[in-house]
């Protein structure tokens, strides 16, 4: 059994906003003993890797029944974060929150304002395959069971940028040498663009804010909104116009139709849509120095859920091979158990990149601050 290693790993602090409510039903009732529902949020891919999984847990084993509730992020809903503190705050009980994923900066957030007492401690003896884990997260141990780690990197057409940017400092020169051919998403519509915002503004600043959510860092910001406001004359266009796209599949439609030559992405999205043959081949993936931002997600089960037995079901199996490989194949989420565990032709795809060495931020409520402030001063401009 290998000894889990302990790594400070946080979430882009980009704002999430969540809807498109989807479901994925069994014909068991709620209340049996068995059925368990897996609250989960993001884009497209994350949701098919779900869809794959939950029908993959339900066919091996009968104990349990996994239900998916999935909000698409992008629109501006109540976020799922907002749910959970409401119906804990508010003393709900036997809801049927009783499995969640969320990223080490959440659980943060979630502690935060609730206490430890918002989650329920995972019985990890017991769990057959909690011995493959790799990493673990630096606050939530005990309850907090992590199974992927992304990161946001820069993704770039290889044929018209045969020497990409290697440094931030090398990127802002290369964007205000070629207008139109940058773009990123607006960061409240997904964690690739609130990453680069982010970054523009925290590597002005010390280290230490980068996993801060103290108030006091706001008022260091003006700087990086001055980088931002003066590289956005530079941004895509359309119609005359600059364009910051929505989502993070936004960005990458552009990039795909060599509308654009750059832009920052999750690697987990570029590296599947390499995989299934949308994305082109000559667009390739290179970290900056300083970086942009990952971090790991994982599951934790509320304890105001019905059905903890059934999460910690599932989490366990989410740190199987078999659960893994198909994360890794349906969207290229970086495992968190030994590669030699996997498929090796899956590994092939991502072995490049290492969990340990991806960059932290964990701001909490900052992150929906330079959001709105964002939106007032750069989505404005003409």
């Amino acid at each position: 059994m290998k000894k889990a290693g302990k790594i400070a790993l946080g979430l882009f602090a980009g704002a999430m906003a969540l809807t498109s409510l989807t479901s994925c039903t069994t014909t068991a009732a709620k209340g049996d003993g068995k059925t368990f529902t897996i609250w989960a949020s993001g884009s497209d891919n994350v949701k098919v890797q779900f869809e794959q999984q939950v029908a993959k847990f339900n066919e091996i084993q009968d104990e349990y029944v996994a239900e998916l509730q999935f909000i698409t992020s992008g629109t501006g809903a109540e976020s799922l974060s907002s749910r959970l503190i409401a119906a804990f705050q508010s003393g709900q009980t036997d809801t049927e929150y009783d499995l969640i994923e969320a990223s080490d900066s959440e659980i943060v957030n979630y502690l935060n304002q609730c206490g430890e007492e918002f989650f329920v401690q995972v019985d990890t003896e017991s769990m057959e395959n909690y011995g493959n884990l790799n990493y673990q997260p630096a606050v939530g141990e005990g309850y907090y069971i992590p199974y992927r780690g992304t990161t946001v990197l820069l993704a770039y057409n290889s044929e018209t940028v045969p020497n990409p940017p290697t440094t931030t400092e090398e990127l802002y020169q290369w964007i205000e040498e070629h207008p139109g051919r940058f773009a990123y998403n607006t960061p409240g519509s997904g964690g690739a663009g609130s990453s680069f915002v982010q970054t523009s503004l925290y590597n002005f600043l010390p280290e230490e804010a980068l996993t801060s959510a103290d108030e006091k860092w706001a008022n260091e910001w003006d700087q990086g909104f001055d980088l931002l406001t003066a590289l956005h004359p530079y941004m895509y266009q359309s119609a005359g116009k600059v364009v910051y796209p929505n989502k993070n599949q936004g960005t990458l439609d552009l990039l795909a139709n060599f509308e654009i030559d750059m832009c920052p992405a999750w690697a987990d999205m570029v590296i599947s849509q390499k995989m299934q043959g949308t994305m082109p081949e000559s667009i390739q993936l290179v970290q900056l120095d300083p970086a942009f931002t990952g971090n790991l997600v994982g599951f934790a089960a509320p304890s105001f859920g019905s059905n903890s037995e059934g999460a910690q079901a599932f989490m366990d199996y989410m740190l199987s091979p078999e659960a893994q490989n198909i994360a890794l194949e349906s969207m290229a989420a970086l495992p968190v158990i030994d590669f030699s565990l996997l498929d090796a032709e899956l590994v092939q795809n991502i072995e490049t990149l290492n969990i340990s060495e991806f960059r932290s931020v964990s701001i909490g409520e900052l992150g929906t601050q330079i959001n709105e402030r964002w939106d007032r001063e750069i989505a404005t401009l003409g």
